[in-house]
């Protein structure tokens, strides 16, 4: 009797006669080199175990493990070796002597492998276990006339059933080695503690590694969530301000710049106002606005004061109080639908020209607004104490019947010999805070138009001026000329424009002068007063950026109040240039 050689143990068992099975020589493999283990490279084992035919299957096992190693270098012999339990039951099954199942000896194989703690295969590169499971030998890999068989149900099942079964098994198995290998430990915590899939040591080096990065990078979180935080509460507030600007800007347009939504006449007084043919090219627009001080938005309770009357009827004696308003910015006031008051009583007008040096009578105006009266009360003013604005310009007897006749060749230029400087081409012009009205009266003996700018300073100048059958002007020191652009032959002003006025507006104002003056029209500067300080170091420059012509220039102490105050005049004639 043949001996078959065992597969379990590496011997040969003569005790049974057999026919060397196909597949013996592959599953064994390529024979391991011997040696120490140091000298092998590449270190095959391979277990095959071959049940009898009495059951109609046998089953092999190919393990190929790199790098590993097989104790005592003999082909067949487990590594590490099968504890006796599994051994012994191994050998069974490949000798056919106790039947079981072919997931059975999988199992024991698979459990051993695991189960290894001293060269576990997931620590290599790759592990790769095929499980064959032969089925019918006579089917599958020829005839096997030389091993005795015992009658099996399976010889009488079909081909196809079989194959079922093979191709079942063999999903099975490796779906579960995959499931293994691949899997977290916490999937395969039944396993027993020995079993070690991985390097443990270098597992422990990369987790810390990864939870030292994690860490890292958490902190880089908490540090980018405070600047992201930081930056949205900005933006929150950037976003907020805008709004409230635009808020702003929407209600500033909405009011157009009052500090509150404007009623009653006021609103209708200054507009706008559509006009009845729309469009037109004239305006630019198909509104109208009437014309009204920017500054009188910003009292807009005093404004609101001054337009509360009854429509149609008499409007308040306000005088002064309009006044204010004006000297405030608010210039020109709004339009009112209310009838002035009249004097009591009126009496007409003085025939001209002897109106020029007449006294009206009182009751050609109304005295609601002033501390005098009368105009007697007016013309004795200059000998009561207390300061007052041209204290004594009412006495057309007194200083007034006098002033510009006559020339000293200083201070006090004479009317004559100004006009003579441009040979009687002097018709018309202005004269600034002309008082009552004295300058436009000797210009109009001289056939000379002259209107006569001024404000009632606790005193009817306006009507004065007027009575005497000249023009009055009531407009500010501050308001812009209302002369169109070089129109005027000759501008006066004495006293008025002086260093009381802040350097800007008076710059502002020397050039409005400048520009309602025709080409050789003549300035008059009569009495033009400042500390000796401010003469050469502020006033001369501002007469020299604007371009004057010098004809005559003056310049003398002011001694009323005494030599030590250093107060001057200055007089000058000055013309505009022809080119």
């Amino acid at each position: 009797m043949v001996r078959r050689p065992s597969l379990i143990d590496g011997s040969d068992n003569t005790d049974e006669p057999h026919r060397r099975h196909p597949l013996a020589g592959w599953a064994r493999g390529p024979q391991p080199p011997t040696g120490g283990l140091g000298e092998r490279s590449e270190l095959w084992s391979t277990v095959v175990a071959h049940r009898p035919a009495s059951n109609g299957a046998t089953a092999a096992v190919r393990c190929a493990r790199k790098g590993g190693g097989i104790e005592n270098g003999a082909a067949g012999v487990l590594d590490p070796p099968l504890p006796p339990p599994l051994s012994f039951r191994l050998k069974q099954l490949a000798l056919g002597k106790r039947p079981s199942t072919q997931g059975s000896f999988t199992l024991i194989l698979l459990l051993h492998l695991l189960s290894s703690s001293q060269k576990p295969c997931a620590r290599r590169h790759h592990f790769v276990c095929i499980f064959f499971d032969l089925g019918h030998r006579e089917e599958e890999m020829g005839s096997m006339d030389d091993y005795p068989r015992k009658p099996s149900q399976s010889q009488s099942q079909s081909p196809m059933r079989s194959k079922l079964k093979i191709l079942l098994l063999l999903v099975s198995t490796n779906l579960l080695s995959i499931y293994l290998f691949s899997g977290s430990s916490s999937r395969i915590n039944w396993l027993p503690p020995a079993a070690h899939l991985w390097d443990s040591g270098a597992l422990l080096r990369e987790l810390n590694e990864t939870q030292g990065l994690l860490s890292a990078s958490q902190a880089d979180v908490v540090l980018l969530s405070r600047r992201l935080s930081t930056t949205n509460t900005l933006l929150e507030t950037l976003l907020t301000d805008i709004g409230q600007t635009r808020r702003d800007e929407a209600a500033d347009q909405d009011l157009e710049g009052w500090a509150h939504q404007l009623t009653g006449e006021l609103k209708l007084a200054v507009g706008p106002h559509k006009l009845p043919l729309g469009y037109t090219p004239n305006l630019g627009s198909d509104e109208l606005y009437p014309t009204l001080g920017t500054a009188c938005r910003r009292y807009q309770e005093e404004l609101t004061q001054y337009m509360s009357y009854e429509v149609g009827g008499e409007c308040p004696s306000d005088e002064a109080f309009a006044q204010r308003l004006m000297l405030k910015g608010c210039e020109p006031l709004p339009r009112r639908r209310c009838h002035p008051k009249s004097p009591v009583g009126y009496v007409e007008p003085t025939p001209f020209p002897e109106s020029l040096w007449s006294i009206p009578p009182d009751a050609s105006i109304t005295w609601d607004a002033y501390t005098c009266k009368n105009y007697a009360c007016l013309v004795h003013r200059k000998m009561e104490k207390g300061s007052y604005d041209c204290k004594d310009c009412f006495d057309l007897s007194g200083r007034e019947k006098d002033r510009w006749l006559y020339d000293n060749g200083e201070l006090d230029y004479g009317i004559d010999e100004v006009l003579a400087a441009k040979h009687g081409s002097v018709r018309i012009g202005l004269d600034i805070g002309g008082g009552t009205g004295s300058f436009a009266a000797r210009m109009r003996e001289r056939n000379v138009t002259i209107v006569t700018s001024t404000m009632n300073f606790d005193g009817p100048f306006n009507n004065f001026i007027a009575s005497r059958g000249l023009l009055p002007l009531h407009i500010s020191v501050a308001h812009r000329l209302p002369f169109f652009d070089n129109t005027l032959d000759i501008v006066h002003s004495m006293h008025v424009l002086s260093n009381w006025i802040p350097d800007a507006m008076l710059e502002f104002a020397l050039f409005d002068i400048y520009r309602v003056l025709r080409p050789g029209g003549l300035f008059w500067l009569d009495h033009f007063f400042c500390l000796g300080t401010q003469l050469n170091a502020t006033y001369v420059p501002v007469f020299e950026r604007i371009g004057f012509k010098k004809l005559r220039w003056s310049a003398g102490r002011k001694l009323d109040r005494g030599l030590e105050k250093n107060e001057w005049y200055l007089s000058a004639l000055l013309e505009k240039p022809t080119t």
